[in-house]
């Protein structure tokens, strides 16, 4: 099972990095041109704080794991992560898109928490 653990860690630290760091590197505009029509729902604060979220998690998958320096925050991230995609699906529901990718994510950061804290 430290295997399949790592793999997700891995796939969801990259996945969350990607998100975040686009969110972050990017205005609200470029966001809303490059697709995300859901940025505009949303003050340019806001979703830089996201992208900031999605860092910070991504961080805390890997970390504390590799470090073997509080792993419990691993599944803890896990989990913040799956409460950011559960409200993204929400709002991608409301807008009427695409819900499915981050509801993936989420799934995946919570079969990653359970992984993790059984470990």
């Amino acid at each position: 099972m430290n295997v399949v653990g790592w793999i997700l860690q891995i796939v969801l630290a990259v996945a969350f990095l990607a998100a975040g760091g686009m969110k972050i590197a990017r205005s609200k505009p470029a966001l809303v041109a490059a697709g995300m029509g859901y940025a505009d729902d949303f003050a340019d604060g806001s979703v830089k704080a996201i992208g900031m979220i999605e860092i910070v998690g991504a961080v805390g998958l890997i970390l504390p794991w590799l470090l073997d320096v509080a792993p419990i925050l691993t599944p803890i991230a896990a989990v913040g992560l799956a409460a950011v995609m559960a409200g993204a699906v929400v709002v991608h529901i409301r807008r009427k898109e695409q819900f499915v990718p981050p509801l993936v994510l989420g799934l995946l950061a919570l079969v990653l928490a359970v992984i993790r804290f059984a470990s």
